[in-house]
């Protein structure tokens, strides 16, 4: 596990390509408050990808902020990210660890299974990814779970990552229930005003900590 690029929590955006800016709303994203920065993009070809994904490396590099692969493991690699994100699809954790080497952020989709979610924590992953937990606009077909997943997952030992129609309107009761991170795609990058949209994540998570203090 590599707590140590890790963050400790906050808003996790999701770049879904291809969209135009994205490397633009990214950056305004993190001005915002984004604390780890996703990119997928299932559509576009090899070298658009590599283009756009170092492209994100390089915007995130003043803001510390560690870019995350969704899937590609060669694509992380040239790029330069720090990490990549599996799916149930994916090569196993294991043999990705052994690949990408220790300093790899390594994280996986649990969707609503609680059971993976004890397997993967087993297997030396960063985070766990749960959701959707309200209707997304991204995932409109996503099987929608209960908060009370979080409580259980808070305890298995990586960090956990809640997705799926999350608002800072309804991220609070999230973070209650033990999500570290709160992940967003279409909340922050289709928004008119990625900046502002970020930094109302950024809010209601200082106000979590505040609490919590």
């Amino acid at each position: 596990m590599n707590a140590a690029r890790l963050p400790s929590g906050g808003l996790y955006a999701i770049a879904n390509g291809p969209c135009e800016g994205i490397v633009d709303r990214a950056i305004e994203a993190m001005h915002g408050g984004a604390c780890m920065l996703q990119y997928r993009d299932l559509h576009s070809d090899s070298t658009h990808r590599l283009d756009i994904a170092r492209a994100l490396v390089a915007a995130t590099q003043p803001f510390n902020v560690p870019v995350i692969i969704d899937h590609d493991l060669d694509l992380m690699r040239a790029s330069g990210a720090a990490g990549v994100h599996l799916g149930s699809m994916d090569d196993d954790p294991v043999a990705v660890r052994a690949s990408l080497g220790p300093d790899a952020i390594i994280g996986v989709s649990c969707y609503g299974d609680l059971e993976r979610a004890r397997a993967m924590a087993a297997k030396d992953v960063d985070y766990l990814s749960f959701g959707a937990f309200h209707p997304s606009p991204s995932k409109p077909h996503a099987r929608q779970v209960s908060p009370e997943l979080l409580r259980e997952a808070a305890s298995l030992g990586p960090a956990v990552v809640a997705i799926g129609g999350i608002t800072p309107d309804n991220g609070a009761a999230l973070l209650a229930a033990g999500a570290d991170f709160l992940a967003s795609i279409s909340g922050v990058f289709g928004s008119t005003d990625p900046r502002a949209a970020a930094r109302r994540f950024h809010t209601l998570f200082d106000a979590t900590r505040a609490v919590s203090s």
